[in-house]
């Protein structure tokens, strides 16, 4: 039997399953976040059936992966779906991570997405009839023409191996787990990474009056504004968003540009967290008990980062010179003055001298495709895929970092649409 079900909201979450039929459908969505949402809404303007599957609920790292005061790094207007465009108040303003949650919510109710939440996908199989796939879960199975694995691209943190060696007198979690600096043991405070949650995590710390050590990593930095314009609206007219995955050596994307959105938005610079006050320290490299090895590279990280900068302000003013054809404000002195030249570098740091008691690993995500059963990874274990589309005929991923460009991974949703109508 073919069936579409009833529109988001479906699921009571204190409904026990209840087992059913095979069923089969044209296509299944396993995600029920912002990209397996956009994914359904083109599918049901073109009238194809489906259903979206979701082992929790809607939005579900939005509701219980996000620190307490973290806010959307780019701006309001730049929140976008297919068919939704942000026209609220506030559009340069940066939205807290519950509103985030709330459009995701109203997204799903206004597209009329038939989400089943409560519903994990326990495997992905091929059916061995060459007709589709086998999608099991806890309590039966369903047959699909079609698989759209849009799970999105943050699913495990990942904690490197020192983290293992470390006392276990200590608190370690990560950014999905960390919610306030009160929640954290007495005493310092140890971050690790220097991307855009390490950076603003150790900046709420300081600012909470916490001791604070960063360990960096590599990273951009970028103006929060410039000329009026806020750093997203440079980066798109001037292309960069645009910029396939395939230009860069081995497909792999460039660090990431490190922004904030706490506080009306400012700019990151590690250098002047360390002028506030952090402790900043190379790469950690490995660990025994209270003792961290440190690669004593941390300024080499950061000239990386202000080279990174300068040569954003040198393209931004070129493109303003040539190509932009509206009104800018003049360009205020980008940076102060008092920032340290150096770090002073260290190739250990003991934790217990330094009185620290937590240790936040905020040092990225991993894939966690295990589930899938379909030879489609390549050697790291991603998803080998060409603007979502995998050699096996039917199945498609949606919601990867730089799938195909920075913003792919929601607006090839139409891409994948057309694919399945060229392929039917």
């Amino acid at each position: 039997m073919e069936t579409e079900g009833p529109p988001y909201p479906r699921d009571d979450p204190q409904r026990r399953p209840v087992p059913r039929m095979r069923e089969h459908h044209d296509t299944v969505i396993v995600g029920a976040g912002q990209a397996g949402l956009a994914m359904s809404a083109v599918l049901r303007q073109r009238g194809r059936e489906h259903v979206v599957l979701e082992r929790r609920r809607v939005g579900e790292r939005w509701r219980t992966e996000r620190w307490d005061s973290l806010r959307f790094q780019f701006p309001n207007w730049s929140l976008q779906l297919p068919g939704y465009t942000y026209a609220n108040a506030d559009p340069d303003g940066f939205a807290h991570y519950s509103q985030i949650l709330r459009i995701i919510e109203a997204y799903a109710v206004s597209t009329r997405a038939p989400v089943r939440e409560h519903t994990e996908v326990v495997s992905l199989g091929e059916d061995g009839h060459g007709t589709g796939f086998v999608v099991s879960l806890a309590d039966g199975s369903l047959h699909a023409r079609r698989v759209v694995v849009a799970t999105g691209p943050f699913q495990r943190a990942l904690i490197p191996q020192p983290s293992q060696h470390v006392s276990p007198s200590a608190l370690q979690t990560d950014p999905t787990r960390y919610r306030c600096p009160g929640d954290l043991p007495d005493g310092a405070v140890l971050v690790v990474g220097s991307g855009a949650s390490g950076c603003q995590i150790a900046d709420e710390l300081l600012h909470a009056g916490r001791r604070v050590y960063l360990s960096v990593s590599r990273h951009r930095r970028a103006p929060r504004r410039l000329r009026g314009r806020d750093v997203y609206w440079w980066l798109d007219k001037m292309g960069r968003f645009a910029q396939p995955i395939d230009s860069f050596p081995g497909r792999q994307w460039p660090p990431s540009t490190v922004v904030t959105g706490a506080n009306g938005g400012y700019d990151v610079n590690v250098r002047q967290l360390a002028a506030d006050g952090v402790r900043v320290v190379g790469r950690v490299v490995g660990a025994s008990g209270d003792r961290l090895a440190i690669q004593a590279n941390a300024n080499q990280i950061l000239d990386e980062a202000d080279k990174a900068y300068a040569d954003f302000l040198s393209a931004a003013r070129e493109f303003a010179l040539t190509r932009v054809q509206e009104d800018l404000a003049d360009e205020q002195p980008a940076e102060p003055t008092r920032l340290p030249a150096a770090i002073n570098e260290v190739d250990s740091l003991n934790l217990a001298r330094g009185d620290v008691n937590t240790s936040i690993w905020a040092t990225g995500y991993r894939y966690d495709f295990d589930w899938v059963k379909v030879p489609v990874f390549d050697e790291r274990g991603r998803p080998a895929q060409q603007r979502g589309v995998t050699q096996r005929p039917g199945l498609y991923f949606l919601g990867l970092h730089w799938m195909h460009t920075f913003k792919s991974g929601l607006f090839s949703a139409e891409y994948l649409a057309e694919h399945m109508a060229r392929t039917r």
